[in-house]
């Protein structure tokens, strides 16, 4: 499953990271976030509740929901025209979070994919906060927010979620 949600992740990241660089409408992009949002839903509603539930699927499930969650937001801001500010401390919140969960990855780490996955929860913890300065701060800092969406798209997500689609890593 993790192939699955790294693939849409990256779709989800980089149609975000064009649409901060104002190449995609704010009446538009809320489609990719409920698509990508429903998918990483389902995914941890079956990690926290199916047959294999245990603590480490349980964890997944609360970590890939703050993907979920943060999707859902963007896509209800776009609808309901709010300034973000709620959803900046959201990524403040997430941010945080990535700090040990990177630490953790990365002490447990035995596999190349392993330091992989671990800083992956880097780059996006620093994308989150990077939201939140933009969000709250009212920084204009959109334009590089938007581009390094849209690398960390295509590198945390997009291309590693294919290669794990393809049996190409495991």
């Amino acid at each position: 499953m993790l192939g699955l949600a790294l693939f849409y992740v990256g779709a989800v990241l980089c149609l975000n990271g064009l649409w901060l660089l104002g190449k995609i409408g704010d009446n538009e992009i809320g489609i990719i976030d409920i698509f990508v949002g429903g998918i990483t839903l389902l995914i941890s509603l079956y990690l926290a509740f199916g047959p294999g539930a245990d603590a480490a699927s349980i964890k997944a499930a609360a970590l890939t929901l703050l993907f979920t969650f943060t999707y859902f937001w963007v896509a209800l801001n776009r609808k309901n025209g709010a300034d973000g500010r709620g959803l900046g401390w959201f990524c403040l919140f997430v941010a945080i979070t990535a700090v040990p969960v990177t630490i953790q990855t990365l002490q447990g780490a035995t596999t190349t994919w392993d330091v992989w996955f671990g800083l992956c929860w880097a780059a996006w913890g620093v994308l989150w906060l990077l939201f939140f300065i933009l969000l709250v701060g009212q920084k204009p800092i959109a334009k590089f927010v938007g581009a390094l969406t849209v690398v960390e798209g295509v590198l945390t997500g997009w291309i590693p979620g294919y290669m794990l689609l393809n049996g190409m890593m495991k």
